[in-house]
Formats: structure tokens, sequence, C-alpha cells
């Protein structure tokens, strides 16, 4: 591990025990730093666990009960009642014995902070992309698990294209999510941006948070490799803005079987203006200036690098980085015009699973971060709300993997399954109406030969009494 790294992950946890000691520290949202209740809500958190309730009052309205004081919000369908059925046969999400992990903090930096451990083999490979940027793959070639798995009997192993956070980092989660992945019969391969985790960056340009370009490549490619193989996409964190940019632009030509995002930023805009809990606005920020300083000397064409690292938040980093630039400066709104991952949302045509907490400390509380129009009205968006779990950390006892993983790999088998049906029964319906068609038509080829053979026996029989 790097030596910016550890002190990086020092100071976090330094933090983090400091929000633990002082209670009293209020964050950017109104609660309390150590809280997992929503404002408003502290003293309804047992009467909602007793009556079945989710986090959330707003959700009261199409939303089913799962295991583990779990909600799903969506819009009733088929395939919502397919993924219901999935969700509640899960045992990843049946309570289990509450452990120190329990908190919403101590959940996200172990996910963040605590080194990553020996990890799967990785097979990397450099795309060179239209403009002759370049990004990673990091295809997971091992460890060969024994007794591995096939996604769904009869088909060809499907391909689990992971995207991580908007920072860089492959965290802990990530490869935690690839080996179970691998162990379940997928090709896991992990998307890294240009500059990202070790991919040189060739150009001078850096990816916008929302642009889904490279990743459109990145997915041409992959189909090239494997044509026939089902393709689903997992996003961490504020790597949703990436995924969900790219199924809204591609519409139904995205290649995509199914997606989800485990604690996903919907409202990026709002969320970069409002500002992180110092802690956290600190250490991503600090991150990205570490990250982007052994590129400076190349991005000084183009970014005015003695801005961008004096910037003192999240916000100011990323006007530095995309939109006062020495080439072609735009404005705040128009950026997000461009970038905002929820412009094209209504042309998505494959199914999305969001799996969110009510207690995540960088997102904030969902009544002012989910769009919950988007859940209530969109049949392909499906949000599985939970009362804790942090950010991006849904963590379990060791040696079990996050809940979410496992639930993440159980409803992409049940929608690949739920395909497979629909594309049968689509097929019994075509060959039906194909043998109706041709009894109809061979019905009506037999009344045409009896009336013509009777116009003839009545022609003759005329002609011959006329003769006569």
């Amino acid at each position: 591990m790097p030596p910016w790294s550890a002190a990086l992950a020092l100071i976090l946890a330094m933090l983090a025990l400091l929000c633990r000691l002082r209670p009293w520290l209020r964050s950017p949202w109104g609660r309390t730093v150590g809280e997992r209740t929503l404002p408003g809500a502290q003293n309804r958190d047992d009467e909602e666990e007793a009556d079945g309730g989710g986090p959330a009052d707003q959700f009261s309205d199409g939303r089913e009960s799962l295991p583990g004081g779990c909600s799903l919000v969506c819009k009733p369908s088929a395939l919502a009642q397919c993924l219901l059925r999935a969700l509640r046969r899960s045992a990843a999400l049946e309570p289990g014995p509450r452990s120190w992990l329990s908190g919403p903090h101590l959940q996200t930096l172990c996910h963040f902070v605590l080194p990553v451990a020996p990890g799967p083999e990785l097979a990397r490979e450099y795309l060179q992309l239209a403009d002759d940027g370049l990004v990673a793959l990091d295809w997971v070639v091992g460890p060969c698990v024994r007794g591995r798995r096939i996604t769904s009997a009869g088909s060809l192993p499907a391909v689990l294209l992971v995207i991580p956070n908007a920072w860089g980092r492959l965290t802990r989660n990530v490869l935690g999510l690839c080996l179970l992945a691998l162990e379940r019969g997928y090709y896991p391969v992990i998307f890294h941006r240009r500059g990202h985790h070790g991919c040189p960056l060739v150009s001078p340009r850096l990816q916008p948070f929302g642009d889904p370009s490279d990743l459109k490549e990145a997915v041409t490619y992959i189909r090239f490799r494997h044509p026939a193989a089902p393709l689903f996409l997992v996003s961490e964190g504020s790597g949703s803005a990436l995924l969900l940019s790219y199924l809204g632009e591609c519409g139904s030509s995205s290649y995509v079987t199914g997606a989800a995002c485990i604690s996903p930023v919907l409202r990026c805009r709002e969320w970069f203006e409002a500002g992180l809990p110092w802690p956290y606005e600190r250490g991503f920020l600090l991150h990205q200036k570490i990250a982007l300083s052994r590129y400076a000397t190349a991005l000084e064409d183009t970014v005015d690098t003695s801005r961008l690292f004096r910037s003192r938040s999240l916000r100011e980093f990323e006007e530095a980085l995309f939109c006062h630039t020495k080439s072609f400066p735009i404005s705040w709104d128009t950026y997000w015009d461009r970038n905002d991952p929820l412009r094209d949302v209504d042309e998505a045509a494959v199914p999305v699973l969001c799996i969110c907490s009510a207690d995540d400390p960088v997102c904030g509380p969902p009544d002012r971060t989910l769009t919950t129009e988007l859940f209530h009205s969109n049949p392909y968006f499906f949000l599985l709300l939970s009362r804790h779990g942090g950010h991006c950390g849904f963590l379990r006892q060791e040696p079990l993997p996050a809940w979410s993983h496992e639930v993440i790999l159980e409803s992409f088998r049940a929608l690949n399954e739920f395909f497979r049906t629909e594309e049968r029964m689509k097929g019994l319906s075509r060959r039906r109406a194909s043998f109706l068609g041709g009894r109809r038509r061979w019905g009506a080829l037999q009344r045409r030969e009896a009336s013509s053979s009777s116009n003839l026996e009545e022609i003759f029989s005329w002609k011959r009494s006329y003769t006569r």
C-alpha cells in the first residue's frame, strides 16, 4: 500500500473516531453524526420495525416489505413481482446478530479506508479510444473456485461489468463482489477511467462526471469479445452517474440485460452544492488531489492547476477541472445539463436495482436525496431501501460478503430467468399463431376450392341444360 494511502486511512480513521466521541457534532443534513434515524423519526424507529414498515414515511405508497426491515419501492408490474419473489426468498436479507460494524460510519470507513486484502487475480487490458485516450479493463481470472456455479442452466456465462466510484479508488467491496461473481459463474471485469487506478493519462482529457462516451467504447469491445453472453452492469457510489448516463443515452441499444447501483448518487448537482460531512469531503478531495498530482504538468495546458489544487470542496475541484478550463470554459449550469445522470432516464430500457441505506452518511437521508417519483413511475427502476448499511457498506460478520452483493447476483439470476421465460412464451405464441394461421389458411383454401368446384358444377349443368 502506498504511503499516501496509509496516511489517508489514518486521517479518516481519526476523524471518524472524533465523530463517534462527539455526538453533539451536527452534520449538514440537520441530524447528529452517529444517529441512524431520519429527522423527526427518532422515536418511531422501533414502532416501524414492529409494523414492518420502511425507513421513510415518504415511501409508504408503492412499497413492499422485505425481510430485515428492508422495503422495495417500485411501480407494480410482472417484472416487479418476479423481483419481489426473489428478494423475499433471499437469505441475505434475513436479519443476523448485530456486530460492531452496525454503525453507518464504521460501515462506510471499513469499506473505503481499510487496505484491500489479498484479492482476485486480475488480467489488465488497455483499450485505446477514438481520441487516442486509454481506459483500463481488469478481467478477474482467479483464483479458480471449485464447485463454480453457472448463472443459468443452458446459457453462456454472463459478463459482469463493475464501475467503481468516481474518485477512482478500488475498494474492498468491489473486489469482494468480483470474487463472489466469479464463484457464481460470471466473467467479472472492472472498468477504470482515464488516469484512475494505474491507467496512464496519455492525453490531457479526463472523463466528466456523467459522460458515458468512454464506457460506450468499452461495452462495444466487451460485446466483441463475448458476443453471445448476457451483460450486467454494477456501479458503486458516485459511479452510478456513469451507469445511468449510459443507459439513458443508449436506451434499448445498450446491450445490457440488467443493472444495479450500490448507494447511488441520483441528485448529483445538489449533492455537490450541499457538500458532504467534512471528514468525507476532505478525504475524497485529498484522494483526488493526490491521484492527479502526478499529471499536474500534463494538465497545465488545459486546466488551471494552481486553482485546482487550492480547491477546498468537491464542487470547487469539479469546477476547476471541467468548467474553468483554458480551452473551452463552460458554466456550472451547462456542465450539469450535459452530465446530469437523470437527463435521459426516461429512455432507459433496462431493469435497474438501486440499493440504498437510510443511514447513508455520504449521500444523506433518502427523503432529500432520492427521486421517489422515478421509482413510482418508471417500471424499470427499483429501490431496495434498508435501515442500516452506511455508504456502499452493507457489511456482515466475516467471512460473509456484503449482503448487497448476494442480493444483486440473486436479482440478476431472477431477471435472466424472467426474460428467458418471456422469450419462451413469445416463441410459443408465435408458433401457435403460425399454426393457427396455417389452419385458417388451409380452411380458407378448402372453402375456396369447394366454392370453385360448386361454381363449375353449376356452370356445367347450365351448359348441359342449355345444349339440350
